[in-house]
C-alpha cells in the first residue's frame, strides 16, 4: 500500500473519472460481459457522455447527500487515480432517509492494490454517517470476485439481494450491505 489522499470531486475532475471508470470496467467487466460491449463503452462518445454526466453531477448534485470523492497522489495533483461516488439508496425496498447508497467506486487497474479503493470507501462511509444513514449497501456483478471480497474484507456482506443487468447477456449482480451505526 501506498499514500495517497481523498478529496471532493470538482467540476474540472470530470474526464478524469471518465478515464478511471472505462479503464476500470474494461477490467472487471472482461469475461462477464460481451467484448462488443465493452468495446461500446470505451468509445470516444460514450467517454464524453460520461464527462458531461460527471461534470453535471459534480457541478449541480441532485441533494446535499450525493457526493463524489476522489483519489489523488498527493494534494494539488491533477491525475485522478480513482473515485467513488454516493448517496441516498435507489432501491425501492430501501428508504433513502437511512439508507445509503455506494454507487460507484472505481481506481485505476495497474494502482488497484495500492490503498485507494479503501481510502475512497472510508471517505464514503465517513459521509454516510455525517449525512445520518446508518446503512449502507451497494451493488456488484456476481463474478466480479475481486470487488465482492474487497467488500467483504471491509465489513460488507451480501444481503440475498440480487438481480441481472442486461449488457447484451443477462448479468448477475449482487447487493451488499454493512451497518455505519448501531440500531435505535
Amino acid at each position: 500500500m501506498t499514500g495517497g489522499f481523498v478529496r471532493a470531486a470538482r467540476a474540472l475532475d470530470a474526464p478524469g473519472l471518465a478515464r478511471v471508470q472505462v479503464a476500470s470496467w474494461r477490467e472487471s467487466f472482461a469475461g462477464l460481459v460481451p467484448e462488443a460491449v465493452i468495446a461500446e463503452l470505451a468509445s470516444e462518445d460514450a467517454v464524453s457522455q460520461f464527462t458531461e454526466t460527471w461534470e453535471r453531477a459534480i457541478s449541480a448534485p441532485p441533494t446535499s447527500k450525493h457526493r463524489i470523492h476522489v483519489a489523488i497522489a498527493k494534494p494539488g495533483e491533477p491525475e485522478i487515480l480513482g473515485f467513488a461516488a454516493a448517496g441516498p439508496a435507489t432501491d425501492e425496498d430501501l428508504w433513502p432517509g437511512t439508507d445509503g447508497e455506494l454507487y460507484e467506486l472505481h481506481v485505476l487497474p495497474a494502482l488497484a492494490d495500492e490503498g485507494h479503493n479503501g481510502r475512497l470507501l472510508n471517505a464514503v462511509a465517513d459521509t454516510f454517517t455525517e449525512d445520518g444513514f446508518s446503512t449502507g449497501y451497494t451493488w456488484a456483478l456476481a463474478g466480479d470476485a475481486n470487488r465482492i471480497e474487497f467488500l467483504e474484507a471491509a465489513g460488507w456482506a451480501p444481503d440475498g439481494s440480487r438481480t441481472s443487468l442486461d449488457m447484451g447477456v443477462k448479468v448477475p449482480a449482487v447487493r451488499l450491505h454493512t451497518r455505519l451505526s448501531p440500531a435505535t
